[in-house]
């Protein structure tokens, strides 16, 4: 299943407000905690790969910048 960031995020929160607001079995409760999990964990792998990216463009951005200084 693909999955993107946005779309996780906004599942995520849907599933919170589930849980916060609606008195539901254990049963359901536990499905929809597993979810969350598996959707946050998504989540932070997506930042932590953007982060990678963008630090890497500054990277190559800054090293273009001081070759046309010089």
């Amino acid at each position: 299943e693909f999955m993107n960031y946005e779309d996780a995020i906004k599942e995520l929160e849907e599933i919170t407000n589930k849980l916060d607001n609606e008195k539901l079995p254990l049963a359901e409760s536990t499905k929809l905690f597993e979810r969350a999990s598996v959707l946050a964990k998504f989540c932070q792998e997506e930042l932590s790969k953007t982060s990678k990216k963008l630090f890497e463009i500054k990277k190559d951005f800054d090293k273009i910048t001081e070759e046309e200084i010089q």
